[in-house]
């Protein structure tokens, strides 16, 4: 997305609520080649100044930016990203299905999350949410990975530990996998799993690589909740290789092109759909 596009979209009427208006800030930010003014933010958003300073202080203090006299620039490890976890041309779907699974998370909660686009895109709004950026307990949650993208993101959040478990790292993934990574999730428990899949149907979850899914089925064995985040696209198919079956996913996040049908069987099943 171009920092044309991104300012576009932002300014098609503002955005008020300050979540997303933080995760705006950073997409403008990673736009404009990391360095980002009051004027130019406050235009892109339909915003005073004065809610762009403080939104600028909000993000300084969770160390994904560094204050500069009359603006921000980006902190390097935050956008130093690999291509395949740059925003792509389903971003505002895939950005409604965030925010709707990080709503879903409560305080002092352990989290985990498996690689992928989408669950990165949850991880990023889990910790632009300003309750638990400004809540006093520290830590206000502890993330459990195996996605080497989300955990170099999220170890820059103050309230927030990170847990990266150990294993082989897949060059098309940028995930952990292998029997360190199952030692040490054996020795976890995770209060949820925010799950990403390349299909879901009543068969159960599935994806294209068979280590990726061990280690993903472990992760599932290992939680209380678990909520599956996929697009439309992903619904009523199957992959390569199974995760789970489907009477172990209690939530779908999805978007609200999704087939009726396969909504339909999926909530006959058992699982409580929500359409963002």
């Amino acid at each position: 997305m171009t920092a044309t596009e991104t300012t576009a979209g932002v300014a098609a009427g503002g955005i008020a609520d300050r979540a997303r208006r933080l995760q705006a800030l950073l997409e403008i930010l990673a736009a404009r080649g990391g360095r980002l003014s009051v004027t130019e933010a406050a235009t892109a958003l339909q915003v005073s100044e004065a809610t762009v300073r403080r939104d600028f202080t909000a993000l300084a203090e969770q160390h994904l930016v560094t204050r500069t006299h009359g603006g921000i620039v980006a902190s390097s490890v935050a956008y130093d990203l690999p291509v395949r976890y740059r925003h792509r041309g389903d971003h505002s779907t895939k950005e409604r299905i965030a925010v709707t699974a990080a709503g879903l998370i409560e305080p002092g909660s352990v989290v985990g999350l498996n690689g992928g686009t989408t669950t990165s895109a949850v991880a990023r709004h889990i910790a632009a949410r300003p309750d638990l950026a400004q809540a006093t307990q520290r830590p206000v949650l502890t993330l459990v990975t195996n996605a080497l993208n989300i955990a170099t993101e999220m170890v820059l959040r103050p309230s927030l530990r990170t847990v990266i478990l150990g294993g082989v790292a897949l060059p098309q993934s940028y995930e952990l996998t292998g029997p360190l990574t199952s030692m040490v999730m054996q020795s976890l428990w995770l209060d949820i799993l925010i799950l990403g899949v390349d299909g879901f149907s009543v068969e159960g979850t599935s994806c294209h690589d068979e280590s990726e899914a061990g280690i993903d089925a472990l992760m599932v064995s290992r939680a209380r909740r678990v909520v599956v985040v996929a697009g439309a696209e992903k619904l009523g198919r199957h992959s390569f290789a199974k995760i789970c079956d489907t009477s172990a996913v209690d939530t779908l996040v999805t978007d609200d092109a999704a087939d009726e049908k396969v909504v339909a069987d999926l909530r006959a099943a058992g699982v409580t759909v929500l359409l963002a």
